[in-house]
């Protein structure tokens, strides 16, 4: 990894930390392990989607709501794929 590669993954770290510890959880263990088998399309959705406030992003993430744009949805399967696994 090259050192803007590193200084990127950081600043996706601390994106990943949240204000709720279940959204901290998931989202740094995707980061961890999933986030590298990702398109680099699905990466710029990834990282879209950290610009989601927690009280919706939780709500995706435990089914209570989908979100309506389809590339969203797509990585939010994935992420609780990947947490199921």
């Amino acid at each position: 990894m090259t050192k803007k590669d590193e200084q990127h993954f950081s600043r996706l770290k601390w994106a990943c930390r949240r204000g709720m510890l279940e959204l901290d959880v998931l989202l740094g263990n995707f980061l961890d392990k999933g986030y590298f088998k990702l398109s680099s399309a699905e990466k710029v959705q990834f990282e879209r989607l950290l610009e989601t406030p927690d009280p919706v992003l939780f709500a995706w993430l435990v089914g209570q709501e989908k979100p309506e744009d389809e590339a969203f949805l797509m990585i939010i399967e994935k992420m609780k794929n990947y947490a199921i696994s």
